[in-house]
């Protein structure tokens, strides 16, 4: 009897633009949803997989109404465990474990940093509207009276 989690070899009896169902025996047969198929995006299932290939397959869901769900990307991934890197050993940020000060060493409060920032901000803005408004105007300046 097929349960969830388990991974068993079938055959592609029928590829759809959606997925392909495969037959994992005993009379019984499930969906691999064209999202289960790989990690990357598949445009057209036909070039990932065709009608007769065997696949190995991951049972994922089986619904009330007995409709059985397959992943050929579960299925693939490794079953063991990645050792963990130093940082997911150390458990979750806590707000205790960041340095809040904001010394960065220019010696500037937090009020004259802000000032700062708006200061390059407006000037930013000030120079991105004056680009926009010659590309508006044709390039040509407004000032001056042209007749063409």
């Amino acid at each position: 009897m097929i349960s969830v989690g388990s991974v068993v070899e079938g055959k592609i009896v029928s590829v759809m633009p959606f997925g392909a169902f495969v037959d994992i025996g005993d009379n019984q047969s499930g969906l691999v949803h064209i999202s289960e198929i790989s990690t990357r995006y598949i445009k057209d299932i036909n070039d990932c997989v065709k009608k007769g290939d065997t696949v190995k397959v991951k049972v994922i869901k089986i619904d009330e109404a007995g409709k059985i769900s397959l992943s050929i990307r579960q299925a693939a991934e490794r079953r063991e465990p990645r050792p963990k890197t130093e940082r997911e050993n150390k458990g979750p940020v806590r707000p205790a474990d960041i340095d809040w000060s904001l010394s960065s060493g220019d010696g500037l409060s937090f009020e004259d940093k802000l000032s700062k920032f708006k200061q390059d901000s407006d000037e930013k803005m000030q120079t991105l509207r004056r680009n926009n408004d010659s590309k508006r105007s044709g390039g040509y300046s407004r000032k001056g009276n042209h007749s063409f």
